[in-house]
């Protein structure tokens, strides 16, 4: 008998010596799975937030490049041309890239061209590339 009580007296000593040991474990684990969830909740909001201004900018050029290109597709000479070109190499830069690829790679290297290619646009137009002031007139607006 006395074996079988030493034995428990043994099995709840490590008990107690390892609780320190799982409590540690257990704690980590649920840290982990709550950093985890609220890493993906703020990676989330994070990249809807980066998405939603990456679409403003890429909207606004589209919507100027179509603009000026239908101001200048009726002129003829040489120069009105080689602006239409441009503006429509930027449309099409716009239009092939991949606007539902979450996952795309090459986004980054992908809009430094777009935004290239608008600053080049911007010169042959004669127009300024900056257009905070024009945005801040605008948002001044109410209808």
């Amino acid at each position: 008998m006395e074996t079988a009580s030493a034995s428990g007296h043994d099995d709840f000593l490590d008990f107690i010596i390892t609780a320190d040991d799982r409590v540690r474990v257990e704690g980590y684990r649920d840290g982990f799975e709550q950093g985890t969830q609220r890493g993906l909740q703020d990676g989330r909001k994070h990249g809807a937030s980066h998405g939603a201004r990456l679409s403003t900018e890429v909207s606004f050029y589209y919507g100027f490049a179509l603009t000026w290109k239908c101001i200048l597709q009726n002129k003829t000479d040489a120069k009105s041309r080689k602006r239409v070109k441009a503006l429509e190499t930027l449309m099409g830069m716009i239009q092939k890239s991949p606007h539902d690829d979450a996952e795309y790679s090459n986004i980054v290297e992908d809009m430094e061209k777009v935004r290239a290619k608008f600053r080049q646009v911007c010169s042959l137009l004669g127009v300024p590339t900056d257009f905070r002031d024009y945005v801040k007139v605008a948002s001044g607006v109410s209808f």
